[in-house]
């Protein structure tokens, strides 16, 4: 099924994404992750790409494994960094042979040191790539509080329009924590003329120190709110764990309540976190 059908069908979705393990890693505990989302019953999982494709191969077999085992809609993320025009074939035809036809189109990480040879400058130039090799459902990225790299939010959202017309169907926004960047940002894509559906990314913090590089990455800001959080149980792993998910929860029972309806946990591969906050929000999500 395709995401665009599933997004159209539900009032609610609840989407979960995982990482594949390293190329030389064995697949044994990837797939016990696997078995676990999935028996919480998400309306797709997505599975990432790595930095520079560095996973692509367990990329294709991660994603086999959540649709034609698990019985999950597989997503797969596709990145421009480092790719050629006959890479991309390659993958695209694997994941053909195992009829995955949903695919997240990403530019990717600019390695350290500066940008690595690739045909593909752009995720629209990806997209348009993707569409002409076969009948798949492409989605991008976007940010809430606009894209670290851009010059201004309004020239991100002008790309994201770019994006939209060469294809992209969908759009999953990167992590945030305050839900009113979101509902701002979703009005100026309106405004702009962007109108496909947006599955907000929400990623519950469990881990101080790892927030904080991430933040510090992607460019997204941590409001007062949830800093108070992480500065009172940072010292504290068992609090911060259960903070963390009481504060993605109330997030999402926010967006829920403000007509966004498709929720993207970043699980981290850690599937207990994706329970705990879907049996919180149970009646919520049916």
């Amino acid at each position: 099924m395709k995401i665009t059908d599933i997004l159209n069908a539900k009032n609610v979705t609840v989407s979960c994404e995982l990482f594949p393990p390293k190329a030389e890693t064995p697949l044994a505990g990837a797939k016990k992750v696997i078995r676990n989302i999935a028996s919480l019953n998400p309306s797709f999982m997505s599975v990432t790409y790595g930095a520079g494709g560095t996973t692509r191969e367990n990329t294709v077999k991660i994603a086999n494994e959540i649709q034609n085992v698990n019985g999950v809609t597989a997503l797969a993320h596709l990145t421009c960094i480092g790719s050629d025009t006959p890479t991309i074939h390659a993958i695209l035809d694997a994941l053909k042979a195992k009829n995955i036809t949903n695919i997240l189109a990403l530019r990717g990480d600019i390695p350290p040191g500066g940008c690595a040879p690739s045909q593909y400058r752009y995720a629209s130039q990806l997209t348009e790539a993707i569409l002409r090799h076969g009948n798949f459902c492409v989605g991008g990225a976007c940010y809430p509080e606009g894209h670290p790299e851009a010059k201004s939010l309004q020239a991100d959202i002008e790309s994201l329009k770019i994006k939209v017309d060469a294809g992209c169907a969908f759009l999953t926004t990167q992590m945030f924590f305050d839900n009113n960047l979101l509902y701002n940002f979703m009005f100026r894509l309106l405004k702009n003329g962007v109108d496909v559906p947006v599955v907000a990314g929400i990623m519950p913090v469990i881990n101080a120190k790892q927030i904080t590089r991430i933040c510090a990455l992607s460019g997204t800001a941590l409001p007062p709110r949830f800093r108070a959080i992480i500065d009172r149980f940072a010292d504290h792993p068992a609090a911060m764990h259960q903070a963390g998910i009481a504060y993605a929860t109330e997030q999402i029972i926010d967006l829920i309540a403000n007509g966004v309806n498709h929720i993207h946990i970043y699980t981290m591969n850690k599937p207990d976190i994706a329970q705990r906050i879907m049996g919180n929000l149970s009646k919520i999500f049916r």
